[in-house]
């Protein structure tokens, strides 16, 4: 197992999400087929058939594009909204992030789509992803990390119900001293900012993800196990210390793409990175195969659908809440 600094992971993320979670409401799809039954509890699905990062219909199914400084990445570098953009591709309309360097702090530019309420915790989240191991334009070389992840916030070092799942962190050039292409699977129990200290389980695969990959995340009975297109590629049930790692607390469903830091940019050309989102899914309280979940998105292709939000929270289907702490 590593032990990386990630400047608090994505905790200003998860804070500012936290912070808006008063005042966004999701809708709910009025087309096409339902997935609910008694087995489960509902379901989240979007196709991201959005027009661009101010389009009011992604605002209204509970997203937002990033648009505040913070971590993780370089101390400094923006995280501007215009770095999201909806595009066409393979006949499908995607989720586009982008980030930039020319080297400098100043020069550099991350991106995030993120859900704006936190209410996913046990059952499985799968999304469609596309990386990329070299850049759009420029120099490549750079220590880019291209993301999926699931977070809560936290409120102090070492809370105990501090819940993040990174279903996959890629590295095509590598970072934090290790060398490139490398992905991780990374879950949390907790951790302290500083000194850093990580409380974990972690995976991963020295290989290229490059190109459109489905990444699903089973958590429930104990354990969370991550697939890359149907393949088990990590299952985690406690950290090194023998702590849960599954959620104990509400997380929301997000993308990133960030530079760890600028020691390896060549030249002072500006280099484009992109990462594209196809779709996103999550069965909640019900274990879903890649298979599934692949299935299900097609059928809600076949009729059209291209959002659905049908998750419940009341009697067997609500989240337990731990007390305030």
């Amino acid at each position: 197992m590593m032990s990386r600094q990630r400047t608090t992971s994505f905790l200003v993320a998860a804070v500012s999400i936290a912070s808006m979670v008063g005042g966004a409401t999701a809708a709910v799809g009025s087309t096409g087929q339902g997935d609910r039954s008694p087995k489960n509890c509902g379901v989240l699905f979007d196709d991201f058939q959005y027009k661009s990062p101010t389009d009011a219909d992604l605002a209204a199914h509970g997203w937002n594009a990033r648009s505040e400084m913070g971590g993780p990445g370089v101390p400094g570098s923006a995280w501007p909204a215009s770095n999201v953009s909806f595009v066409r591709t393979g006949g499908q309309t995607v989720a586009q992030l982008r980030a930039t360097t020319n080297g400098t702090v100043a020069g550099t530019t991350n991106a995030e789509l993120r859900r704006t309420t936190m209410n996913l915790r046990n059952g499985t989240y799968a999304t469609r992803v596309r990386y990329a191991d070299k850049p759009a334009t420029g120099p490549d070389g750079d220590h880019i990390n291209e993301t999926a992840f699931a977070i809560g916030p936290t409120k102090f070092d070492y809370d105990p119900i501090y819940s993040e799942l990174d279903f996959t962190e890629y590295l095509p050039n590598g970072g934090w001293g290790e060398t490139g292409p490398i992905n991780y699977q990374t879950s949390w129990h907790t951790f302290r900012e500083d000194p850093w200290d990580a409380r974990t389980a972690e995976n991963h695969q020295n290989r290229s993800l490059d190109g459109w990959h489905t990444y699903v995340t089973q958590v429930g009975n104990g354990h969370v196990r991550y697939y890359i297109d149907g393949k088990l590629t990590a299952d985690h049930t406690v950290d090194q210390d023998g702590n849960t790692v599954l959620p104990r607390q509400d997380m929301s469903m997000n993308w990133n793409l960030w530079f760890i830091d600028l020691d390896a940019h060549q030249g002072s050309a500006t280099s484009e990175y992109r990462e594209q989102v196809d779709w996103a899914y999550y069965a909640k309280n019900e274990t879903v195969s890649p298979a599934q979940a692949d299935a299900r998105v097609q059928k809600y292709r076949k009729h059209d659908t291209s959002y659905q939000d049908t998750m419940i929270n009341t009697g067997k289907c609500e989240n337990y809440q731990p007390p305030e702490h």
